[in-house]
């Protein structure tokens, strides 16, 4: 019985996916339906033309007919400008058609990864999910023009070119039949061979455009360490197995092609070699045999149409079933049925008996964690790298769930907080600021998209940037290049305080964000912080406890939990971690 449905289970599933890319054609049916009828002409126009030049052959040409032939030359004449004018519109418009269908497809797993947790980009890497969006979707604007007009058009053509037959000869007819339905089951035979070929050219595909992502954005680390030939080999290792993958899928593709060939000059010498012999036993005649070697031209088109769909829809699907791989992926953290909005946030954060582990079966991050953090109140938290600080702090804006307890702001479970409300209510400074290619003023603007430019000066002010931007040949206009190579750290930490200014959240957390500065620049940007803090529930995680004597509360974490609590006079006196610390970072 299992022999039986796993079959069965692949025909449905294959059905399934058949399905989800035909429902891509729904906004452009009129396209589609236009492109069809068009295809639709062609086909029959090819085959009604070995059609009337058998009655050119049999009727007009011994009756020496001259009128009824102009006729029929210029009836077909006007059949052939009919043809072009459909042909064009098929290459035209169908091809459109296949790139709007590419596009929406695009869009639509870009806007899907949008929706994504954290936890799916900490397990996937960039390149990676590059190639999901680009090259795997190439083949699809081929496959959705060809493919169903290239079926229609060769199932349309083999029909037509059948009935006709038949009324002519039919033994000799018969004699086709049958070899077509041969032909076609090498066809699909070979298409599993070929879409598994297939499947793993767009991976090594997929691993080459990572290892790109990887080296560049790593380029400046490289050349530092002098590994830039480290960086080369490993490329060349890459390219190397993306060719044994092409290698392969050639292999299968030139064992499809060729033995479809064979099979077709084959029907050509079976024509021929049949056809002659009912000559000879006067059961047909030369014009009939020249008939039915044009209708093998016409029959074999379309199989070759049918050959040609075979790779187009191995490789465009092989990259349709990738890009449902990662639209099947369902988000983490999703709003709850009953999620509520919020509305004045104060900034009251409770932490809960909260526990968290990155994965089910890995060890515990945070254990039992109790917090209790005013509105308007500064929390500092210190302790050894990989006490899980920064861990605590993307709990708050859900960037991942916690395993149990609760997280409540204003007394709102935030589970039960619509995210995008949440999220509005909390400006996030991290130690490693990232900048978008584009302009001062853009980068800034991402932190209220609809902030009119005169805001944007305002929050760039209260960050202490502006004189900086105003000394730029461009000003806001200044481009920072790629992830802000263009500035200093210091002049980034302050744009992307900027950001929050602009944004105005009710809690504030900076994870870090002064630890990778100089001193000097660390007291201009503590010196924005400053006005940050105000009115804002904040949470700091600090590197430098110099910066944060001033808490209103200090908490001590490592693996264990929350080791100590209290101002830094309280933790001073206790002679902790908290003073070891410390003195640690004053020595």
């Amino acid at each position: 019985m299992n022999t039986n449905q796993k079959p069965k289970q692949r025909f449905f599933d294959s059905m399934r996916t058949i399905r989800s890319f035909f429902s891509f054609y729904r906004p452009h049916l009129g396209l589609f339906i236009l492109d069809m009828f068009c295809a639709f002409l062609v086909a029959l126009i090819d085959v009604l033309f070995p059609y009337f030049t058998r009655r050119i052959l049999y009727d007009y040409i011994p009756n020496e007919a001259i009128q009824s032939l102009i006729r029929i030359v210029i009836l077909f004449g006007l059949g052939l400008v009919l043809r072009t004018i459909c042909q064009w519109i098929v290459t035209y418009f169908g091809h459109f058609m296949g790139v709007k269908i590419e596009a929406d497809m695009r869009n639509s797993i870009f806007s899907h990864m949008q929706t994504l947790s954290f936890s799916f980009f900490d397990h996937n890497r960039t390149g990676q999910l590059m190639s999901r969006i680009t090259n795997d979707l190439f083949d699809i604007t081929e496959l959705a023009h060809h493919g169903p007009e290239d079926l229609f058009i060769s199932f349309v053509t083999l029909i037509g070119a059948f009935i006709v037959l038949f009324q002519i000869q039919w033994t000799l007819a018969l004699i086709l039949l049958i070899s077509v339905p041969i032909i076609l089951l090498f066809i699909i035979n070979r298409r599993k061979h070929m879409m598994r070929a297939s499947k793993t050219v767009k991976q090594k595909t997929a691993s080459i455009n990572t290892e790109i992502e990887t080296s560049l954005s790593g380029v400046r680390t490289a050349k530092a360490f002098c590994s830039e030939p480290y960086e080369i080999e490993k490329f060349r290792t890459c390219s190397e197995e993306y060719v044994k993958g092409k290698k392969s899928y050639y292999h299968v593709m030139a064992g499809f092609m060729s033995g479809t060939e064979f099979m077709l000059t084959l029907m050509s010498l079976l024509v021929i070699s049949c056809g002659s012999a009912l000559i000879m036993y006067k059961r047909m005649d030369l014009a009939t045999l020249i008939t039915f070697n044009m209708y093998v031209a016409s029959i074999q088109t379309p199989i070759r149409k049918l050959t040609n769909f075979t790779e187009m829809f191995t490789q465009g699907m092989a990259g349709f079933l990738r890009y449902l791989e990662i639209m099947q992926v369902k988000p983490d953290i999703v709003d709850a049925p009953d999620a509520v909005h919020i509305e004045n946030v104060k900034g009251d954060i409770v932490f809960d008996d909260v526990t968290f582990s990155y994965e089910s079966d890995s060890p515990t991050v945070l254990s039992h964690i109790n917090l209790n953090i005013p509105s308007g109140h500064m929390l500092a938290i210190v302790g050894p790298s990989g006490s899980g600080k920064t861990t605590l702090c993307q709990l708050i804006p859900r960037f991942y769930e916690i395993d149990g307890g609760r997280i409540l702001l204003d007394g709102q479970d935030i589970r039960k907080i619509h995210l995008r409300d949440l999220r509005s209510s909390i400006g996030i400074v991290q130690q490693d600021v990232f900048l978008f290619a584009g302009t001062v003023l853009d980068n800034i603007r991402y932190g209220r998209m609809d902030a009119t430019p005169e805001e944007v000066v305002a929050a760039a002010k209260l960050a202490e940037i502006h004189d900086d931007i105003m000394t730029w040949p461009e000003g806001y206009n200044t481009e920072v290049g790629e992830r802000g190579v263009m500035l200093s750290g210091g002049q980034k930490q302050r744009i992307s305080s900027a950001r929050v200014f602009l944004c105005n959240p009710k809690v504030l957390i900076l994870d870090e964000a002064t630890s990778a500065l100089d001193t000097t620049t660390e007291r201009k940007i503590q010196s924005a912080f400053a006005k940050l803090y105000q009115g804002r529930t904040t949470l700091v995680i600090a590197h430098r406890l110099s910066t944060i004597k001033n808490a209103d509360e200090i908490v001590v974490i490592d693996e264990k939990g929350i080791h100590e609590r209290g101002t830094h006079d309280e933790l001073i006196q206790q002679n902790g971690i908290y003073a070891q610390l410390l003195a640690s970072s004053e020595e």
